[in-house]
């Protein structure tokens, strides 16, 4: 996936960050409308990401805290749920060797570090990432409760056809 094809992109390349570097991103509303839409989001009406990228023992590290006014639409009513968002967060990164395979391993611990690729970072894609990971994947306004429609009694086709014949009295 190329810059251009996400919501927001803010590339950051290692060998600039010598020994850490802050950033705060703060997204137009341009990119916000990008964000909003690639989330499925009804709205982003506030996103800031504060961010610091640092050397760190095996690779680097990138910390900060996420803050976003937003809202989801809810599942059964299809209303906007406003939904506030402020996290910390915490990954480490490390960079590819040539040696490594191109296999990816997958494991269920959380310590295996994100690979850099590239010589860079990305904190856009990044700041997206933990916004996402931070909302509801089924949002359902309170209260709200799915009810199965009934089952129609006749499903056949000439049921209908049934209901409009005259009746042939006479």
């Amino acid at each position: 996936m190329s810059a251009t094809d996400l919501p927001y992109s803010e590339p950051v390349r290692l060998h600039q960050v010598g020994a850490g570097v802050t950033r705060r991103l703060e997204p137009d509303a341009a990119a916000r409308k990008r964000i909003a839409d690639a989330l499925d989001l009804a709205s982003l009406d506030a996103f800031v990401a504060e961010m610091t990228l640092a050397p760190a023992p095996g690779g680097w590290r990138l910390s900060g805290r996420v803050k976003a006014t937003l809202a989801q639409t809810c599942g059964i009513t299809l209303e906007p749920l406003p939904l506030e968002i402020d996290a910390p967060f915490a990954i480490a990164l490390a960079e590819r060797s040539d040696e490594e395979s191109e296999e990816i391993v997958i494991t269920l611990d959380d310590e295996s570090p994100d690979p850099i690729e590239g010589g860079q970072v990305d904190l856009g894609q990044y700041a997206v990432e933990q916004l996402a990971l931070r909302l509801d994947p089924f949002p359902r306004k309170p209260g709200a409760e799915f009810v199965q429609p009934p089952e129609p009694t006749e499903i056949s086709p000439f049921a209908v056809l049934k209901q409009i014949r005259p009746s042939d009295e006479g």
